[in-house]
């Protein structure tokens, strides 16, 4: 009898503690989750999206993208540049204090040399700016500009953060990839757009139907260099995306996380029009 009771209790604390650990932290933590300040604006973020976009969410889902795709992107680090915005009365004291000759040099500094650089400008007359860049591989690869944070889903049910990348991250594939054709064609015939996608089609997303007078304001527009290759429809005949593909876009073109939050900041470069282009 005694074992039995131990047997018991042991099991209990077993299953207990896991269940605070895996059920209870995450919504004492995450439960409470709101829309947060984008910084340095009165905007909030994130907005719920479009109808037609939360649609899409749920074919997605249906269709499995997730077990080859990721909506996470990871960061390793962050950076700093220090912008001149001014060179004040006397240039050649405030590229004395740069310590370099040519602006593009005060890329990629750590906190304490991008401070010690600004002051010293500063102090020779000159004003300046201090951006913050995140980095690591995923923002190399243009796949965010900065990493995923639980506000990034707070309207996503249920969240498809993935966990295999067959395929890129679709964190920000909104934002890079906006045009709504270019995502259809992509669902059609991947190998269309992307020379080596391993990316399967979906054509059972569209309909191929014959022209019966005036094209269709829903056919999709197919580039003249692809107009005689395998991907085209037969001549005379056009192809029309369902709802599914239209909804599955429009999700798709959804993602875009993008914008600086308190905890994942960044500097947008096209916020400031004294901002010096990126080094190629």
């Amino acid at each position: 009898m005694k074992n039995g009771f131990a047997i018991f209790f042991a099991a209990f604390v077993v299953l207990g503690g896991s269940w605070c650990a895996f059920v209870l932290a995450p919504e004492l933590q995450l439960g409470g989750a709101k829309q947060t300040s984008v910084l340095n604006s009165s905007d909030v973020y994130p907005v719920q999206r479009s109808g037609d976009a939360t649609l899409g969410l749920q074919v997605y889902r249906a269709n499995g993208c997730a077990a080859c795709h990721t909506e996470q992107v990871q960061q390793e680090g962050i950076s700093f540049n220090v912008v001149v915005i001014s060179e004040g009365k006397n240039p050649a004291a405030v590229i004395s204090a740069m310590g370099v000759t040519e602006k593009e040099f005060l890329f990629g500094l750590n906190k304490d040399t991008a401070d010690k650089i600004s002051d010293r400008i500063t102090a020779a007359g000159g004003k300046t700016e201090i951006h913050v860049n995140a980095t690591g591989p995923d923002i190399s690869r243009g796949w965010g500009l900065r990493h995923s944070v639980a506000e990034d889903f707070l309207y996503d049910y249920p969240v498809q953060s993935g966990s295999l990348r067959a395929g890129p991250d679709l964190a920000g594939v909104g934002a890079r990839l906006p045009d709504a054709n270019w995502q259809l064609l992509h669902l059609y015939a991947p190998r269309s757009v992307v020379k080596d996608s391993v990316m399967p089609a979906f054509k059972f997303l569209f309909d191929v139907r014959k022209i019966n007078g005036v094209p269709s304001p829903d056919a999709l527009e197919i580039p003249l260099t692809q107009q005689r290759n395998e991907f085209a429809p037969p001549a005379g005949y056009e192809i029309i995306p369902t709802e599914d593909a239209k909804n599955l876009a429009a999700y798709l073109l959804s993602l875009h996380a993008d914008v600086p939050l308190y905890d994942a900041p960044f500097t947008s470069l096209a916020a400031s029009t004294n901002a010096p282009a990126k080094k190629p």
